[in-house]
Protein backbone atom coordinates (compact mmCIF):
# COMPACT_ATOMS: atom_id res chain seq x y z
CA UNK A 1 0.00 0.00 0.00
CA UNK A 2 1.31 3.53 -0.74
CA UNK A 3 1.75 5.97 2.29
CA UNK A 4 -0.65 8.24 0.71
CA UNK A 5 -3.40 5.42 1.57
CA UNK A 6 -2.57 5.61 5.10
CA UNK A 7 -6.01 7.07 6.37
CA UNK A 8 -5.84 5.28 10.05
CA UNK A 9 -3.07 4.40 10.80
CA UNK A 10 -2.56 2.11 14.40
CA UNK A 11 0.48 2.51 16.51
CA UNK A 12 0.84 -0.33 19.10
CA UNK A 13 0.96 -0.63 23.02
CA UNK A 14 0.39 -3.62 24.47
CA UNK A 15 0.74 -1.32 28.16
CA UNK A 16 -2.76 0.37 27.66
CA UNK A 17 -4.81 -2.22 26.24
CA UNK A 18 -6.58 -3.19 29.04
CA UNK A 19 -5.40 -6.54 29.14
CA UNK A 20 -6.03 -7.15 25.91
CA UNK A 21 -2.85 -8.67 23.62
CA UNK A 22 -1.57 -6.70 20.45
CA UNK A 23 -2.55 -9.52 18.56
CA UNK A 24 -6.28 -8.63 19.37
CA UNK A 25 -6.30 -5.54 19.15
CA UNK A 26 -4.74 -5.55 15.84
CA UNK A 27 -7.01 -8.18 14.85
CA UNK A 28 -10.33 -5.72 15.86
CA UNK A 29 -8.28 -3.01 14.24
CA UNK A 30 -8.11 -4.67 10.75
CA UNK A 31 -11.77 -5.63 10.99
CA UNK A 32 -12.57 -2.30 11.60
CA UNK A 33 -10.71 -1.30 8.62
CA UNK A 34 -7.31 0.20 9.59
CA UNK A 35 -5.22 0.51 6.95
CA UNK A 36 -1.82 0.45 8.42
CA UNK A 37 -0.09 -1.11 11.67
CA UNK A 38 3.27 -0.13 13.18
CA UNK A 39 4.72 -2.83 15.64
CA UNK A 40 6.08 -0.24 18.62
CA UNK A 41 6.13 -1.40 21.85
CA UNK A 42 8.81 0.23 23.30
CA UNK A 43 9.52 -0.65 26.40
CA UNK A 44 9.86 -3.84 25.51
CA UNK A 45 12.95 -6.63 24.48
CA UNK A 46 13.94 -6.79 21.48
CA UNK A 47 13.57 -10.47 21.04
CA UNK A 48 9.63 -9.85 22.51
CA UNK A 49 9.12 -7.75 19.60
CA UNK A 50 10.27 -9.77 17.39
CA UNK A 51 8.33 -12.47 18.35
CA UNK A 52 5.22 -10.00 18.15
CA UNK A 53 6.42 -8.97 14.79
CA UNK A 54 6.24 -12.57 13.03
CA UNK A 55 2.79 -12.51 14.21
CA UNK A 56 1.86 -9.39 13.16
CA UNK A 57 3.44 -9.98 9.40
CA UNK A 58 1.38 -12.74 9.14
CA UNK A 59 -1.74 -11.05 10.34
CA UNK A 60 -1.25 -7.65 8.10
CA UNK A 61 -0.42 -9.61 4.94
CA UNK A 62 -3.38 -11.60 5.18
CA UNK A 63 -5.46 -8.53 5.26
CA UNK A 64 -3.56 -6.19 2.93
CA UNK A 65 -2.41 -4.03 5.65
CA UNK A 66 0.83 -2.71 6.03
CA UNK A 67 3.22 -3.45 8.42
CA UNK A 68 5.79 -0.88 9.37
CA UNK A 69 8.71 -0.97 12.97
CA UNK A 70 8.95 2.05 14.47
CA UNK A 71 12.97 2.83 15.26
CA UNK A 72 14.70 -0.78 14.71
CA UNK A 73 15.64 -1.66 11.37
CA UNK A 74 16.61 -5.10 12.34
CA UNK A 75 13.62 -6.52 13.36
CA UNK A 76 11.92 -4.52 10.80
CA UNK A 77 14.18 -7.06 8.24
CA UNK A 78 14.20 -10.00 10.26
CA UNK A 79 10.63 -10.22 9.85
CA UNK A 80 9.97 -9.22 6.82
CA UNK A 81 8.06 -6.12 7.58
CA UNK A 82 6.77 -3.38 4.59
CA UNK A 83 9.58 -0.65 6.43
CA UNK A 84 9.96 1.30 9.48
CA UNK A 85 9.64 4.59 10.84
CA UNK A 86 12.50 6.61 12.64
CA UNK A 87 12.59 9.65 14.81
CA UNK A 88 15.11 12.56 14.95
CA UNK A 89 17.05 10.43 17.81
CA UNK A 90 16.78 7.25 15.48
CA UNK A 91 19.02 6.14 12.67
CA UNK A 92 18.82 8.54 9.67
CA UNK A 93 16.55 8.55 7.16
CA UNK A 94 19.37 7.74 4.72
CA UNK A 95 20.79 4.85 6.69
CA UNK A 96 17.19 3.01 7.03
CA UNK A 97 17.10 3.42 3.47
CA UNK A 98 20.43 1.73 2.60
CA UNK A 99 19.48 -0.94 4.96
CA UNK A 100 16.28 -2.21 3.92
CA UNK A 101 16.24 -1.23 0.05
CA UNK A 102 14.44 0.89 -2.42
CA UNK A 103 11.14 -0.87 -1.77
CA UNK A 104 10.83 -0.13 1.51
CA UNK A 105 8.29 2.08 3.19
CA UNK A 106 10.38 4.45 5.65
CA UNK A 107 8.38 7.18 7.62
CA UNK A 108 10.04 9.67 9.56
CA UNK A 109 8.85 11.69 12.89
CA UNK A 110 8.96 15.82 12.32
CA UNK A 111 7.69 18.86 14.23
CA UNK A 112 9.17 21.55 12.41
CA UNK A 113 8.86 22.41 8.47
CA UNK A 114 12.56 22.44 8.47
CA UNK A 115 12.46 18.49 10.00
CA UNK A 116 10.09 17.66 7.64
CA UNK A 117 11.75 18.86 4.20
CA UNK A 118 15.10 17.82 5.77
CA UNK A 119 13.76 14.28 5.70
CA UNK A 120 12.14 14.44 2.60
CA UNK A 121 15.43 15.46 0.97
CA UNK A 122 16.63 12.08 2.73
CA UNK A 123 14.22 10.22 0.67
CA UNK A 124 11.40 9.74 3.61
CA UNK A 125 8.27 7.86 2.06
CA UNK A 126 5.98 9.76 4.17
CA UNK A 127 6.13 11.88 7.45
CA UNK A 128 4.17 11.53 10.89
CA UNK A 129 3.59 15.36 12.35
CA UNK A 130 2.93 15.37 16.07
CA UNK A 131 2.25 15.97 18.71
CA UNK A 132 -0.95 17.47 17.03
CA UNK A 133 -3.03 17.46 20.05
CA UNK A 134 -0.80 16.68 23.27
CA UNK A 135 0.30 13.54 23.86
CA UNK A 136 0.42 11.21 27.10
CA UNK A 137 1.82 8.52 25.31
CA UNK A 138 5.48 9.58 25.35
CA UNK A 139 7.66 11.70 26.35
CA UNK A 140 7.50 14.96 23.78
CA UNK A 141 9.81 18.10 24.66
CA UNK A 142 7.25 21.25 25.03
CA UNK A 143 8.13 22.92 22.04
CA UNK A 144 6.87 19.32 20.24
CA UNK A 145 4.06 19.23 22.19
CA UNK A 146 0.19 20.13 20.45
CA UNK A 147 1.42 21.71 17.35
CA UNK A 148 -1.98 21.72 16.13
CA UNK A 149 -3.74 21.62 12.78
CA UNK A 150 -1.90 24.71 11.58
CA UNK A 151 1.55 22.81 11.64
CA UNK A 152 0.19 20.30 9.83
CA UNK A 153 -1.33 22.51 7.28
CA UNK A 154 2.26 24.57 6.94
CA UNK A 155 4.61 21.11 6.30
CA UNK A 156 2.11 19.39 3.84
CA UNK A 157 2.81 22.55 1.75
CA UNK A 158 6.06 22.90 1.93
CA UNK A 159 6.76 18.62 0.99
CA UNK A 160 5.52 17.11 -1.79
CA UNK A 161 5.22 13.42 0.17
CA UNK A 162 2.09 12.09 2.35
CA UNK A 163 1.56 13.71 6.19
CA UNK A 164 0.41 11.74 8.70
CA UNK A 165 -0.48 13.65 12.01
CA UNK A 166 0.15 11.94 15.03
CA UNK A 167 -0.98 12.94 19.11
CA UNK A 168 -3.81 13.29 21.06
CA UNK A 169 -6.42 12.49 18.04
CA UNK A 170 -9.66 10.84 18.40
CA UNK A 171 -12.65 10.37 16.09
CA UNK A 172 -13.89 13.58 17.41
CA UNK A 173 -10.72 15.74 16.89
CA UNK A 174 -9.19 14.26 13.61
CA UNK A 175 -11.38 15.41 10.81
CA UNK A 176 -9.25 19.42 11.10
CA UNK A 177 -6.22 17.18 10.85
CA UNK A 178 -6.71 16.15 7.42
CA UNK A 179 -8.82 19.00 6.67
CA UNK A 180 -5.35 20.62 7.24
CA UNK A 181 -3.64 18.48 4.47
CA UNK A 182 -2.73 14.91 6.17
CA UNK A 183 -3.64 12.34 4.67
CA UNK A 184 -4.46 10.17 7.62
CA UNK A 185 -4.09 10.03 11.52
CA UNK A 186 -1.87 7.84 13.67
CA UNK A 187 -3.46 6.62 17.06
CA UNK A 188 -2.70 4.77 19.87
CA UNK A 189 -4.96 5.14 23.26
CA UNK A 190 -7.66 5.91 20.97
CA UNK A 191 -7.75 1.90 19.48
CA UNK A 192 -5.46 0.26 21.50
CA UNK A 193 -7.57 1.46 25.12
CA UNK A 194 -11.23 1.65 23.64
CA UNK A 195 -13.84 -0.73 24.65
CA UNK A 196 -14.36 -1.95 20.99
CA UNK A 197 -11.24 -1.26 19.51
CA UNK A 198 -12.79 -2.46 16.14
CA UNK A 199 -15.77 -0.20 16.40
CA UNK A 200 -13.35 2.61 17.85
CA UNK A 201 -11.20 1.73 14.51
CA UNK A 202 -14.23 2.02 12.30
CA UNK A 203 -15.47 5.35 13.93
CA UNK A 204 -11.67 6.98 13.07
CA UNK A 205 -11.66 5.92 9.56
CA UNK A 206 -15.25 7.19 8.76
CA UNK A 207 -13.88 10.59 10.45
CA UNK A 208 -11.08 10.86 7.96
CA UNK A 209 -13.03 9.86 4.64
CA UNK A 210 -15.64 12.42 5.41
CA UNK A 211 -12.64 15.38 6.18
CA UNK A 212 -11.06 13.94 3.30
CA UNK A 213 -14.03 15.04 1.11
CA UNK A 214 -14.60 18.15 3.13
CA UNK A 215 -10.63 18.80 2.36
CA UNK A 216 -11.53 18.18 -1.87
CA UNK A 217 -14.60 20.64 -1.79
CA UNK A 218 -17.27 17.76 -1.60
CA UNK A 219 -19.86 17.16 1.21
CA UNK A 220 -20.49 14.25 3.75
CA UNK A 221 -24.23 14.01 1.19
CA UNK A 222 -22.32 13.88 -1.76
Amino acid sequence: MEPSNYGTYLVTQQSISEGRSTIDVVRAAIDGGVDVVQLREKETEARFRYDLGLELREQTAEAGVDLIVNDRVDIAQAIDADGVHVGQSDLPVTVARELLGPDAVVGCSTSTVEEALEAEAAGADYLGIGAVYGTSSKDVAAEEDGVGPERIAAIAEAVSIPVVGIGGITAKNAGPVVEAGAVGVAVISEITAADDPQAATAALAETVETAKGVANGSTPDE
